[in-house]
């Protein structure tokens, strides 16, 4: 649950500690510079305590909470068109004068690289871009903080919440966020917050 909480661990909690579980605590640890033994030893646990809060009663029971329209919506997301981006349910929403058109599953940077919080602009958008810095491929990348985007990623769409992103908004639906370039203009209002 606690992985969860840190995006290195998706799908249900079954008690049981498969496969899954040891591949989201070896990412952990070796983003943390801890030896990668996929074994949650005292180090790992005190560090993956320090970073989590309690786990919920529906946390601990698989009970996810729908995205609605008015559940956990920003107010600044209600006019216009918004690329609202909450970072508590890890959704993308798509928008147009306080209806939701289009929701996305969405990941962040991690610890290190936080994807950063606040009110936005699009600034620039680049249908074929590729990262001067990390030297990876950022298709349908529409900036809104400095070198951070809301994009397409590939390592999301393969591998999920067992990584994350540099502070970039991922995408891992392809055909969806190639219709959503095209929706965005310049000066598209961008809001990303925690719900």
């Amino acid at each position: 649950m606690r992985l969860r909480q840190l995006a290195w661990y998706s799908g249900a909690i079954t008690g049981t500690y498969d496969s899954q579980t040891v591949s989201g605590v070896k990412g952990f640890q070796g983003k943390r510079g801890f030896p990668v033994t996929g074994e949650v030893d005292q180090r790992t646990l005190d560090k993956l305590v320090a970073m989590t809060r309690t786990p919920t009663s529906d946390e601990k029971n698989n009970v996810i909470a729908p995205v609605t329209a008015t559940g956990a919506i920003d107010s600044r997301c209600l006019t216009g068109r918004v690329l609202c981006i909450d970072k508590s349910t890890r959704k993308l929403r798509w928008m147009v004068d306080g209806q939701v058109a289009k929701v996305f599953d969405v990941r962040f940077g991690s610890e290190l690289t936080p994807t950063r919080e606040g009110s936005f602009t699009v600034f620039e958008k680049s249908r074929n871009h590729v990262s001067t810095i990390y030297h990876t491929a950022m298709p349908f990348a529409m900036f809104f903080s400095g070198g951070q985007a809301v994009h397409y990623s590939a390592d999301f769409a393969a591998r999920g919440y067992n990584g994350s992103s540099h502070g970039c908004v991922n995408v891992r639906d392809y055909n969806g966020i190639a219709w959503l370039f095209d929706q965005v203009s310049i000066g598209t209002s961008v809001i990303v917050y925690r719900s």
